[in-house]
């Protein structure tokens, strides 16, 4: 991705009340600025009146931020992070149901072993994988899965969070118990 923050990945997380209209409002902000949503998730926090939006966009810095600025005057938004340019974790989770039978099967499962996937349920042709991870190793394993022929898949998107030592809190600060 080049500096000048034309066309680069953003992720954003965005605390907010948990109130109806509250995705509405502000997925309309991204798509009002030419925005395309690439992945959306949206789940109550710690504290059940507080949902935390991990949005994942492309394009330019500029107009990301002013979208940040106009995010921030909505009545129902917390906190409004870019993490782009922070260190933190993400993760997706993805169940695949591919085809699979006496021949392929004990390939299929081999391959999800490598990437730490987990078979959750098997039918006679066909059996279902779940797989978590950052977004390259999700990509490489569906490309993987294309050849057995994928039947369905279902992918949550992205989530994120900054790390601990990023933010001031440090989890060595605290006393352990064994």
């Amino acid at each position: 991705m080049s500096n000048n923050g034309k066309n680069q990945t953003h992720t954003i997380s965005i605390l907010v009340e948990n109130h109806f209209g509250v995705l509405a409002r502000v997925s309309g902000l991204f798509s009002a600025r030419g925005y395309n949503i690439d992945s959306l998730c949206v789940g109550e926090t710690e504290n059940p009146e507080i949902s935390r939006m991990t949005v994942t966009v492309r394009g330019d810095e500029n107009v990301l931020n002013q979208i940040i600025k106009q995010l921030n005057k909505l009545v129902d938004v917390i906190e409004v992070q870019d993490l782009t340019n922070k260190s933190f974790v993400e993760r997706e989770l993805v169940m695949i149901k591919v085809k699979a039978d006496n021949k392929t099967r004990a390939e299929v499962i081999e391959i999800a072993n490598i990437f730490r996937a987990r078979v959750v349920d098997v039918g006679f042709h066909a059996m279902i994988i779940m797989i978590t991870g950052a977004k390259g190793k999700i990509d490489a394993f569906i490309d993987m899965m294309r050849s057995f022929g994928i039947i369905e898949l279902v992918r949550t998107g992205t989530i994120a969070i900054e790390r601990c030592g990023s933010n001031g809190y440090n989890n060595n600060s605290q006393d352990e118990e064994d």
